[in-house]
């Protein structure tokens, strides 16, 4: 679609209260027509009602809401003043400017097939670009009934596209022309896209895959990391990227760990996995126990299409499991001598998506800011990055750029500085003359040396001023 497409250029420069009413409305039709998504998101296997509404549809109204209230602030000029202008841009007033990069591509996952690549759209229109969403196979049904409900609320027709579900549509796509894509999926697949951005110098953002790690501080309470870790292998499926799948755990404290998570677990339903999956997580888990990790419950089949939850206990940083994607509900226990060893052993994954740290606050406060991770949560698992104001990104293989919050938004637009002259003084447009050097050289001193220099800087500043005035 080229950039001149009817009402692209109105909406881009349209009045942000304008965009934002367009936000707004599609909230209310949110609220309105929920039951409608949750049917749209009938193809998520196993998830109920409940979760649907609790893990996609609430939190896509929330980041509504974020906008409404946050993104007029965020998207305003930024007028700079005099504090920190260089003295010789005296008579300069700047100010930097946020405006839409034109054409974003957003290519969802089939995990969370409205909230991800929703959140994604809102923004970017917003910001007041127009979007393509290619979704996941299976996923357009919600997509496109978040379309139609756009253009009820004053969307103009065109600006929001669903694409077909084949990648061979993100090739097209990208070859027709974007100015920025913005993906959720495996690090697989953000490498064979970055290839293709790459040779169209298109900026992209993504988040990648994840092996999230959780620290278990001497202090916390068994009981309740217990029912957290069991939380995040029932969320989803355990098909949520920053679910837990790597337990550091003080020697001390795992006997006790194993038998509380053996409580929670038990009634976690098993999952639907592709034969693919069940193949690769059989393997890593015959592997492991090959290696001396004990398997709590029965390992994974190769040809099963289902897989109840499994904990692997005792095992080793050598293990492949520890540094592999895991998308279904499998749960590492390593432990550790300290949370220095924890640090180390976890930072030989190259993925960093998220974290979790449970134990007294003060000393996980501590070591989250030691944590490589693009968020962490304490004693909590996953629920809190739902927060609207909050950006989400991984490091390294987990991808990069975020999504969501302040800075998810202004990853949807492009700089653009203006800088104006006022008054007729322009002194660098004459030619150079003598003494030019010795007054620059003056005047860099006297603004950038040290203390000491000042005094003696001043006093060249003055005579070159006056050697270039009497020249």
């Amino acid at each position: 679609m080229p950039r001149g497409a009817v009402g692209f250029t109105a909406w881009s420069e349209q009045d942000i209260s304008l965009r934002l009413s367009t936000i707004r409305g599609l909230r209310h039709r949110i609220a309105a027509g929920a039951e409608e998504l949750v049917e749209a998101l009938h193809t998520r296997p196993g998830r109920t009602a409940a979760e649907s509404v609790s893990a996609e549809i609430l939190p896509l109204a929330e980041a509504c809401r974020f906008l409404e209230r946050e993104a007029s602030r965020l998207l305003a000029p930024k007028r700079l003043g005099r504090r920190g202008r260089p003295v010789w841009l005296f008579g300069v007033e700047a100010e930097v400017r946020r405006e839409p990069v034109g054409t974003v591509l957003i290519v969802g996952p089939s995990n969370y097939p409205l909230l991800l690549p929703g959140v994604q759209a809102v923004q970017a229109l917003a910001a007041g670009n127009r979007v393509l969403v290619k979704p996941a196979p299976g996923c357009s049904a919600p997509m496109i009934l978040l379309g139609v409900w756009l253009e009820e609320a004053g969307l103009p027709p065109g600006l929001f596209r669903v694409l077909d579900e084949s990648a061979a549509a993100v090739a097209e796509a990208i070859e027709e022309g974007i100015d920025k894509l913005v993906l959720t999926g495996s690090a697989d697949t953000g490498r064979a896209v970055a290839e293709k951005l790459a040779r169209h110098l298109v900026p992209s953002t993504m988040e990648l895959s994840g092996n999230d790690a959780v620290f278990v501080l001497p202090g916390a309470d068994p009981e309740q990391v217990a029912r957290a870790l069991a939380f995040g292998l029932r969320l989803n499926g355990s098909a949520t990227c920053i679910a837990p799948r790597r337990v550091f755990v003080p020697h001390g404290m795992a006997a006790g760990l194993e038998a509380a998570l053996l409580r929670h677990i038990g009634t976690i339903p098993a999952v639907p996995v592709s034969p693919p999956t069940g193949r690769r997580l059989a393997a890593l888990a015959r592997d492991a126990v090959a290696g001396g990790a004990r398997a709590l419950g029965a390992l994974p089949g190769e040809d099963s299409p289902a897989m109840a939850p499994l904990i692997l206990a005792d095992a080793t940083p050598d293990m492949a499991l520890l540094r592999e994607e895991i998308f279904a509900p499998l749960l590492s226990l390593v432990p550790v001598r300290d949370m220095g060893e924890a640090l180390t052993v976890a930072a030989a994954s190259p993925y960093a998506l998220g974290a979790s740290v449970f134990g007294p606050e003060a000393q996980a406060r501590e070591l989250a800011g030691r944590v490589d991770a693009g968020t962490v949560t304490i004693n909590d698992l996953i629920v809190p990055t739902a927060d609207p104001r909050l950006p989400f990104g991984g490091r390294h293989a987990s991808g990069w750029g975020v999504t969501r919050g302040a800075e998810g938004l202004l990853e949807m637009t492009q700089v653009k500085t203006v800088s104006v002259r006022k008054g007729r003084l322009r002194p660098h447009f004459d030619q150079p003359r003598a003494g030019d050097e010795a007054l620059m050289l003056a005047a860099l001193r006297l603004f950038h040396g040290g203390p000491g220099t000042r005094g003696g800087a001043l006093r060249r500043l003055v005579q070159a001023v006056r050697g270039r005035s009497a020249g």
